[in-house]
Formats: C-alpha cells, structure tokens, sequence
C-alpha cells in the first residue's frame, strides 16, 4: 500500500472523529445522569469502545454497497483497510476495560474466567454472549494482521477476498453478542433501536447495489453468427473518460473506456483486489481502479513502470455504427489498437 497526503487525511478525520465520540461518551456524558445510582466510569469506559466498535464496523460495511450506488462515496473506500484495523484495536481496549472491571475479582484467572463462569449454551437468556465476543475479536484480528498487501500478494486477491468476507460474519457475532448482552440489561429503548436501525441499514443497502449489479448481470447484447463478437452499442453512449460495462457472462465483465475518440477493451477486474475498473476513470491517460487508485494502459492493460500489474484486454470493431466487442479475453498484457470513432466528439 502506497502512503500519500489523502491516506494520512483519511486516517487523521478517522481518528479524529474516533476521540470525540470516546471524549464526549466518557467524558461528556455522565453529566447528564439521571439514574439514582450512578455508573462506574470504568463501565463508561467499556461502553464508549464497545459501541465505537459497532458504529465502526456498521460503517464500514456500508461503504462498499454505498460507493456501488452512488460514485460520491468512492473515496471512503480509498483507505477502507485502516478503518478496519482501528476498530480492532479500539475492540481490544473494549475487551480489557471489560475484564478489567467484571473479571478483575474472580478467583480465577481473569482471561479464563470468560469461558468457565457462564456456561449456559443450552438457553436464550442467560445465553454466555461473552462467547460470541471473543469469536467476534478473533475474527476482526486475522483481518487486520492479514490487512497489508503482502498478505494479498501471497494468498492471491480471491482467497484474500474470500478470508476478509469474514468481516459479516464478525458483524453477525457481534450484533448477537449485544442483543443477548446489553440489550438484555436497562439498555433502554435508544440503543435498542439503533442496534436495530444499523443492522436494518446494512442489510438494505446491500440489496439495493445487489439489484443494480443483478441489472447489469442480466443486460441482453446481441451475439453475432460466430457467437464471437457481441453488440456493445452505440459508441457515443461510452462517456468520455469513463466506461459503459458490458456483462459477458454471470462472472464476467468488460469495461470499454472511451478517451477522446478512442475506445478500448479491459477486463473489469482490477489485479489489485479485484475492485471494478469500470467504476473508475481515465487519470493521465491511465485507467484509474475506484478502490485504491491502481492504473492500467488501455492499449495493453499493462500498469505504468515501475509497477507489474497487467491484466487481460479485448478487441473491439465499428460496424454500421455499432460497437462490437469480441468476449474472448486476451492474455493479460496484449497489446489491441484502440478503436477510432468519428462518430464521437473527444470530451463530450
């Protein structure tokens, strides 16, 4: 991962935004007590991180279908990885505020005594949610230790992927971990309903980018006699700088850019994380990834030097004044010279 001014400016609002929900719940709020007896600080203290941990994490989750449907949110996803390994550490300050106020008694060892006192898995109430938390903590450390690229170049981007969508079920765990937990004590009605409103948000918005992805996935593009080359459209609807995606198969698309009067053809699939070229844009002649900023040369796929990343290209043809796209991907790297459309104003 390459450090530059916009990382250290994403992680500098995270953080700063992190002190003052912490500042304001530990500090603030207790001022505001109305009960006859009132809370320990250290359980302020354990709350404060614990619920950061959930807003965290329910954001987190929200960036990927937020950025799908609307492109303003594409620059969330920049530094997304970071956000992830706060909000495990901040877990970690959660976990020992916990211990260190319920568990610092026990005539046990405090560490084992989370897995020894409760151990009623046989009933809804009473449930050892503890538990769940722990499983919850474990989950939220092999993604942050497994965060950095070397990890991605070593496990490869799908096996990667497939570990890191690990982060839902983390989420799982730790909604069921406060439902059966605070929930169940005098939680009260507010955080009750944004315990539900975070969890009803997460799973709307990833239906709604799941049905514009289902829309893309079941466009209809004519295929030629050869069953080789396919209907792309009319050239003029490609934007300038940008690109129209065309659905080859359920688990495949290209990206046809246009730049100028150019077309040209790439896989959709970024080599970085597999993020969607196609959302992107044309940055100093480059194809620019949405997620983290890789380029790709549109005549060959290839990644300006020093870097190595190439990815596959395809060939395009204007016929009668439609777009043709040949769906045989090419080996990552093949150069194709770029299709010239008079058809189409450069900038328009």
């Amino acid at each position: 991962m390459i450090w530059n001014r916009t990382k250290f400016v994403y992680d500098a609002v995270v953080l700063a935004t992190v002190g003052a929900y912490l500042g304001i719940y530990i500090y603030v709020a207790p001022m505001f007590q109305t009960v006859t007896r009132p809370i320990d600080w250290d359980i302020y203290k354990a709350q404060a991180f614990g619920t950061c941990v959930f807003f965290l994490l329910t954001f987190i989750l929200c960036i990927g279908p937020m950025a799908r449907l609307d492109k303003r949110f594409l620059p969330l996803l920049y530094n997304r990885r970071h956000l992830g390994v706060i909000t495990c550490v901040l877990a970690y300050f959660h976990v020992d505020n916990i211990l260190g106020w319920y568990n610092a008694f026990s005539p046990i060892n405090r560490y084992v005594s989370v897995f020894m006192v409760n151990t009623s898995f046989d009933r809804f109430l009473g449930f050892p949610f503890e538990i769940l938390g722990v499983f919850a903590l474990l989950i939220l450390t092999i993604l942050a230790v497994t965060s950095h690229d070397f990890w991605l170049h070593f496990l490869k981007p799908t096996l990667w992927k497939f570990l890191h969508m690990g982060i839902y079920l983390a989420y799982a765990l730790i909604v069921a971990h406060v439902a059966l937990g605070a929930l169940q004590s005098a939680a009260g009605p507010f955080m009750t309903t944004a315990v539900g409103a975070s969890v009803a948000l997460v799973v709307t918005l990833h239906l709604l980018a799941a049905r514009k992805e289902h829309l893309i996935d079941t466009q209809q593009n004519d295929v030629d006699d050869t069953g080789k080359w396919m209907d792309a459209g009319d050239p003029k609807d490609v934007p300038d700088k940008r690109a129209r995606i065309i659905s080859i198969t359920d688990d495949e698309r290209v990206a046809i850019f246009r730049n100028g009067k150019k077309l040209s053809a790439i896989s959709n699939v970024c080599a970085h994380q597999n993020g969607p070229l196609g959302e992107g844009k044309i940055v100093y002649g480059c194809v620019t990834c949405p997620w983290h900023g890789y380029q790709y040369r549109l005549e060959d796929g290839k990644s300006p030097p020093p870097f190595t990343e190439q990815i596959s290209t395809y060939r395009l043809k204007l016929e009668n004044g439609r777009l043709w796209l040949n769906i045989e991907a090419l080996p990552p790297g093949t150069y194709v010279e770029p299709v010239v459309s008079p058809m189409v104003a450069e900038g328009s």
